[in-house]
């Protein structure tokens, strides 16, 4: 991240004895202890209107749209543009991303490799990303959202969306919508729905709205 001018960075569940004192952090131990400890991943992208999955496709079927990593910097600029803010997830050296991890990811993408050798080392996959994105932007890092037109509608954070996620959520148990085995399953098709849509703040608001006032009718 030092490397490329990213200094944003928020670390999901980490091994709090030593993860800020890491001492290969050459010249990036200010990043280290500035960033941001999350216990989970909804908490670590709630500000975030744009979040981006990354990993192999190889061993999993993607239930988002995939883009290669040379096709990711349009999106992004779009996005900034609209005035929202990018993450850009990773998973653990070992795992990679779950799919509940993946359902609060708008989108995938993937660095095209050799077929015979599809997995990349976690440090090596960051690099290569975010030299991707530093370059084709002409910037440093397109961290520093720019001023939004002023007849844009802010995009929805993911804040926004896992608010509306549990109300409908809730609506679906009032209308006893599905037996108890099927609710972590609707669940994650919640999530993925409602990243799909790309909706902007005040849409969601309003989809909110009607959430609650069905769900107050269910209870009544």
């Amino acid at each position: 991240m030092a490397n490329f001018g990213f200094t944003r960075l928020a670390v999901v569940a980490p091994f709090e004895a030593h993860w800020r004192e890491a001492k290969s952090a050459v010249g990036a131990s200010d990043l280290l202890q500035s960033a941001k400890s999350a216990k989970c991943l909804p908490d670590a992208v709630a500000d975030c209107t744009l979040v981006i999955g990354t990993g192999t496709l190889e061993h999993r079927k993607p239930e988002q749209p995939v883009f290669p990593l040379p096709e990711l910097v349009p999106l992004i600029q779009n996005e900034l543009a609209r005035g929202g803010r990018i993450a850009l997830v990773f998973g653990s050296e070992k795992r990679g991303l779950t799919q509940e991890d993946l359902a609060h990811c708008r989108i995938l993408t993937v660095i095209p490799t050799d077929p015979q050798q599809p997995s990349m080392n976690l440090g090596q996959a960051v690099a290569v990303c975010l030299y991707e994105i530093a370059s084709r932007t002409g910037e440093t890092a397109p961290e520093a959202n720019p001023e939004p037109a002023s007849d844009t509608v802010a995009p929805a954070s993911a804040r926004d969306l896992d608010l509306l996620a549990g109300v409908v959520e809730q609506t679906m148990l009032a209308a006893k919508y599905s037996p108890a085995a099927m609710r972590k399953a609707n669940r994650h098709d919640l999530h993925l729905l409602l990243h799909r849509l790309a909706l902007n703040r005040r849409d969601a608001s309003r989809i909110l709205g009607f959430f609650r006032r069905i769900l107050w009718r269910l209870n009544q």
